[in-house]
């Protein structure tokens, strides 16, 4: 190995560690209550290092949704390629992503934070449109799953690939973040099983994508 490689993959360590400091001080606090400070402490390293590789903490933050991104982006491509017809696919990547959300609870909501903050997806220089580009990737899987029922006939073929995913992507979030805080008040007001809801949210999304050969 020469030194040039040596020194790359050194720089791509320390960089993966701050990461891993970022995600203790994070998680555990959320990043309005976190400083770079106690992440240097973490971290075993000056602040100032810090900043060699990450701007701020909203740019350190952001690189902690890159890897969220990109374990979501794993599960989707395994998914896809485990199952046959494309409502199949669909439906399995649905789970996946609820499965997602309950092993890794603070990678999802990183990445809430990343849908809804104001961030510069121009500046090519940071993780935010790394992270734009790692999430219109997990959309396209999406996406493509609803094509592949189109062109296989088991999803309605007067549907859009994209404009689905997308709202498939938002109810689902809309649904998860009901069930991960009202959960109690679901059970209590509403006598239902978190559980359940979760169930027949994906039968009513099932029976709208099918066609009626698929019935």
């Amino acid at each position: 190995m020469g030194t040039a490689e040596r020194r790359e993959r050194e720089k791509e360590q320390r960089r993966n560690d701050i990461i891993d400091a970022a995600e203790a001080v994070f998680f555990s606090k959320g990043i309005a209550n976190s400083t770079m400070d106690e992440i240097a402490d973490v971290s075993e390293l000056s602040k100032g290092t810090l900043y060699l590789y990450f701007k701020n903490k909203e740019d350190l933050y952001l690189a902690i949704i890159l890897r969220g991104l990109a374990i979501l982006q794993a599960k989707f491509e395994e998914t896809l390629k485990a199952h046959e017809s494309g409502i199949e696919k669909t439906e399995a990547i649905g789970r996946a992503f609820f499965e997602f959300a309950k092993t890794h609870p603070d990678y999802f909501q990183a990445m809430l934070y990343f849908e809804s903050a104001d961030l510069p997806y121009d500046d090519e220089s940071g993780y935010a449109a790394e992270c734009l580009s790692q999430s219109n990737h997990t959309f396209e899987i999406c996406a493509r799953a609803v094509q592949a029922g189109i062109d296989d006939g088991t999803i309605r073929p007067d549907l859009d690939p994209m404009k689905t995913a997308m709202t498939l992507y938002g109810v689902s979030v809309g649904l998860l973040q009901i069930v991960s805080t009202k959960g109690q008040m679901i059970r209590e007001c509403h006598n239902l099983n978190p559980d359940e809801l979760i169930e027949y949210f994906f039968e009513l999304i099932g029976n709208t994508l099918r066609t009626q050969i698929d019935e």
